[in-house]
């Protein structure tokens, strides 16, 4: 387990990570639609993670952390747990590099998922339904084969590899709007390594952070009310990127400098999201990479009903965002599921 204190991560863990990396992640693009601007009220600037290398911002985190093993640790073999996107990450950056893989994911893991971490050659133990299953079936792993453990979220160089997607997205609104930046930006969680990345972006251009996470499965905005990290029973959700027991130890503390709110949404909302998504800014995301779009136009919403966050943006013009960055954070999902979200939401969006 890592050592490293909250208070020495920075954006430049971030800077650094983005050398490390480049040329093996994509740079995703930033999406707009008019469509979707004027459904929110300001100007949306999307980065589609959904597009990077294994379809999810993970790819970032992993490759950061791989990258940074000896030569001799990677060869022992790399060791993960999770639900998908980051098993998917490891195995790649285990093919990258030459090495192999033993992903321990949870027993009701997407067939879409499974069928990418074999693709990359990576070999796969289920274990339970929660985080802590799988991470007890890597810790077996790990005594049985000696390889090196790659944490999910919970890790300083997972978290500088995640907030390279945020370094990104506010260079590429500066570059296009003339030097300007964002208001705001909306950040899913899971496991919070994104948004642990994310705030250290933002904490450095003092931006306020918002997280979003489904009703059933709200660790993040749990803890953060308590002021300490809070667990919970994940209950079902169609993010299934997005159901971990509790956020990470150095994740949480990370996040806490910059995250100035919380949203939660139900599955109909990632639903309807998923499908604006696809239908006015032509891009897939799966359901947990929807919850970002979602929660942005939640937290706008409250904002204009007065239900919250006045204080935070009182400095603006109408006291209210003009752009706000939303984090796609992935579109591993299945074309039936798709088919059977546009069939039901498709006319209403």
């Amino acid at each position: 387990m890592h050592t490293t204190p909250a208070s020495s991560l920075s954006i430049a863990d971030v800077r650094e990570a983005a050398e490390r990396i480049a040329g093996r992640v994509n740079h995703t693009p930033v999406i707009r639609s008019p469509v979707l601007d004027a459904l929110a009220g300001c100007e949306l600037w999307l980065k589609a993670e959904n597009l990077q290398r294994v379809g999810a911002f993970k790819a970032r985190g992993a490759m950061h952390a791989v990258s940074r093993l000896e030569p001799e640790q990677r060869a022992r073999g790399l060791i993960t747990y999770s639900s998908g996107n980051h098993a998917q990450a490891v195995a790649l950056a285990a093919r990258e590099f030459g090495v192999s893989a033993h992903i321990a994911m949870p027993v009701d893991a997407p067939p879409i998922k499974q069928a990418g971490v074999r693709r990359l050659g990576a070999a796969i133990t289920f274990a339970g339904t929660t985080s802590e299953h799988r991470r007890a079936a890597a810790l077996e792993l790990q005594r049985e084969t000696g390889g090196v453990i790659i944490e999910p979220f919970d890790h300083p160089h997972i978290i500088a590899g995640q907030g390279t997607a945020t370094l990104e997205l506010l260079a590429e609104v500066a570059a296009r709007t003339g030097g300007e930046s964002l208001d705001a930006v909306v950040v899913p969680v899971g496991g919070g390594g994104l948004i642990a990345g994310a705030s250290l972006v933002c904490e450095h251009h003092q931006l306020p952070v918002f997280s979003v996470e489904p009703t059933t499965c709200d660790a993040m905005a749990r803890s953060l009310a308590a002021g300490e990290r809070v667990a919970v029973e994940p209950g079902p959700t169609l993010g299934d990127g997005l159901k971990p027991t509790r956020v990470g130890a150095l994740n949480f503390e990370v996040a806490r400098r910059a995250v100035r709110g919380s949203e939660r949404v139900d599955d109909e909302q990632l639903a309807r999201n998923l499908v604006r998504l696809l239908v006015h800014a032509k891009i897939l995301v799966e359901p947990s990479g929807a919850a970002g779009l979602a929660g942005a136009l939640q937290l706008l919403r409250r904002l204009d009903a007065g239900a919250a966050h006045q204080d935070i943006f009182s400095s603006l013009e109408r006291g209210r965002p003009k752009r706000v960055g939303v984090l796609l954070s992935g579109g591993n999902v299945s074309p039936t599921l798709v088919a059977e979200l546009v069939a039901r939401y498709g006319e209403e969006v």
